[in-house]
């Protein structure tokens, strides 16, 4: 059985998904002025947040026929993932990061769990569809 009918629909379907995950994370957790937590349990939480979007977007993106959407989405959050995780074990088991180390992780974090880099991609692959069905 075929959950979606076509790409366009599951293209969509994920960026819906990423939009829930993204409000919910922001409205609960980073806008919630009296949420009161250590900072191992805030670090945990962002990067539940971020491998949720991680996973939503290689399933919706990976079924696609264009490959290279794909490896794009792996290859940024993986990255993205790589240098959060090892600023969060640095400041986790050796000392404290600095200021600017920890607004630079989350630049990070917000890139990869913001719904603009899977529209983006999105709106690259319509544009080179339509490029190359011009040729």
């Amino acid at each position: 059985m075929n959950l979606y009918q076509s790409d366009k629909i599951r293209f969509i379907a994920g960026f819906v998904f990423i939009i829930i995950i993204y409000s919910v994370f922001y409205i609960f957790f980073l806008e919630n002025s009296n949420l009161i937590m250590s900072s191992k349990l805030r670090h945990i939480i962002k990067f539940a947040a971020t491998i949720a979007v991680y996973l939503v977007g290689t399933y919706h993106l990976g079924k696609l026929e264009d490959s290279w959407m794909s490896f794009l989405w792996h290859i940024i959050h993986v990255s993205g993932l790589c240098i959060i995780t090892a600023l969060g074990l640095f400041d986790w088991f050796i000392s404290s990061i600095s200021l600017h180390l920890r607004l630079f992780a989350n630049s990070i974090q917000e890139l990869l769990i913001s719904p603009l880099l899977y529209l983006a991609m999105g709106l690259l692959n319509k544009s080179l569809k339509k490029n190359h069905q011009k040729a």
